[in-house]
């Protein structure tokens, strides 16, 4: 099928040819290093042909080597003009595709540029950059379930059931309870079945035909290190720089900086020699810190594999059991790698914080009790230290302290709905239902339900609270 849907924007081929010009300046000016003039020729080349695919990539690709090398965001004025009110859709599209430019791996900034794309009629540009934010979007600490959303129903709106079906299964896996959802994907899976047409099966709206191949290294997703030779490069005359002065520890710096964005296991390994070697020669326990982090980088993508291998098959005891024993000992390398960096910065309590997490995560719930109560003397850790402090009473049974931490967490809280007071409603609830006060509990996780309909398993329990 090649019917293109309905409010799509074809470019002239006049405009085309014109725009071709300035990305073929921007690929030469990207050539060089002046990354931030080749911006601006791709900008230009966009405001003639904005859903020029190609071109869009090629821009990435030069804002992820800009990032790699050094480069910074937008200053904070020239960011907020291009976040204001431009003239129509179109030129909002091309104001969120430079502030992409000077923060590659801003989601909301694609976010904004999908749903501009949409509305102005640029549809190819809005399924090149789809596919990276859900990428992103994955590869986030903490995805965000809305925007898992959102995708969803701008792919069906254009009637990519594949594409659509992929992100709603995503936002499931965020709400596996959500009945709603997994309906709603099962009849987009069907759409799918019935539909095998479209761009998602190998043809954009300026062609209709597309080499397959190219739309996968379009979803390559929000990698700082797509261009391994660009690395190498950057690689190689950091280190030319660092012999050439090798007693001058920023410049050797600079190429642990390239060494660990490779995000390779040897180049890894070459870093947390440098580092090792500059701990040894200064005693500046920075080197030895930033062991810690490589190392613990490592363990979080060793730990990612494996809970993909285990989640992959639910039912192989094995692998869970194998999870199991791996998570624990990451978390316990973490807890120590922060103890070692608490011992140097003994005043920074956002390293205390990060020991009481840990300490939380490995069940030991009366060592993290003194450290929270510690911690959330900082009113930047605060709130999040509170309500792990009124967990930890909970998990060690002390009921009546977790109930009244949170009761006052509540009433000093300003927010409501948000996130952190969803976290405080919830877990005071359970406290209320251990010390049998139904009709309390019931009214907390109400409140959630009219925030948060979805969440966790306020539904399940307040249906066995009435019931009971």
């Amino acid at each position: 099928m090649s019917v293109v849907p309905e409010g799509y924007r074809e470019v002239s081929p006049e405009d085309r040819e014109k725009a071709k010009a300035f990305f073929e300046r921007g690929r030469t000016l990207a050539s060089t290093g002046n990354y931030d003039y080749a911006i601006e020729m791709y900008m230009q080349g966009f405001a003639k042909d904005p859903d020029a695919v190609d071109a869009h990539q090629e821009l990435r690709d030069i804002s992820l080597k800009r990032k790699v090398s050094g480069g910074k965001n937008m200053g904070f004025m020239d960011a907020r003009k291009l976040k204001g009110k431009a003239a129509d859709d179109r030129a909002s599209m091309l104001n969120m595709e430079k502030l992409l430019a000077f923060e590659p791996g801003n989601t909301d900034y694609m976010l904004s540029l999908m749903q501009l794309a949409h509305r102005a009629g640029y549809f190819d540009t809005l399924l090149w950059i789809g596919p990276i934010l859900q990428k992103a979007n994955i590869d986030d600490k903490k995805p965000d379930f809305n925007k898992f959303i959102a995708l969803r129903d701008i792919y069906k709106t254009l009637k990519q059931w594949r594409l659509a079906t992929e992100a709603c299964s995503l936002a499931l896996k965020l709400r596996p309870n959500d009945m709603g959802l997994s309906t709603e994907m099962k009849n987009l899976a069907a759409m799918d079945t019935m539909d095998s047409a479209g761009y998602a099966k190998g043809g954009s709206f300026r062609d209709q035909i597309k080499d397959s191949a190219k739309q996968q290294r379009l979803m390559a997703g929000d990698r700082d290190m797509q261009d391994a030779d660009a690395m190498q490069m950057l690689i190689a005359d950091a280190e030319a720089s660092a012999n050439a002065d090798p007693n001058e520890p920023g410049k050797w710096m600079k190429l642990v900086d390239m060494l660990e964005k490779s995000e390779t296991p040897e180049n890894e390994s070459r870093a947390v020699k440098i580092l090792e070697t500059w701990f040894e020669k200064t005693g500046q326990f920075r080197f030895r810190q930033r062991v810690g982090v490589i190392h613990m980088r490592q363990m979080a993508r060793i730990e990612k594999s494996k809970r993909a291998a285990a989640q992959a098959d639910p039912e192989n005891m094995e692998l869970r059991k194998e999870y199991a024993m791996f998570r624990r000992e990451q978390i316990d390398l973490e807890m120590k790698e922060f103890q070692l960096a608490s011992d140097a910065y003994p005043t920074d309590q956002k390293l205390r914080y990060e020991i009481g997490q840990r300490m939380f995560l490995l069940q030991k719930f009366t060592d993290a009790i003194p450290v929270f109560q510690q911690v959330r003397a900082d009113p930047k850790l605060k709130n999040d230290a509170t309500t792990l402090l009124a967990r930890s009473f909970l998990e060690a049974g002390y009921i009546d302290e977790a109930d009244e931490t949170l009761a006052t967490q509540i009433r000093e809280y300003a927010i409501a709905g948000d996130a952190r007071s969803k976290e405080m409603y919830y877990w005071r609830g359970r406290a209320l239902e251990l010390k049998k006060m139904n009709a309390e509990a019931i009214s907390h996780y109400s409140k959630i339900t009219q925030w948060d309909f979805g969440y966790r398993d306020v539904q399940a329990r307040i249906k066995k609270l009435r019931a009971s």
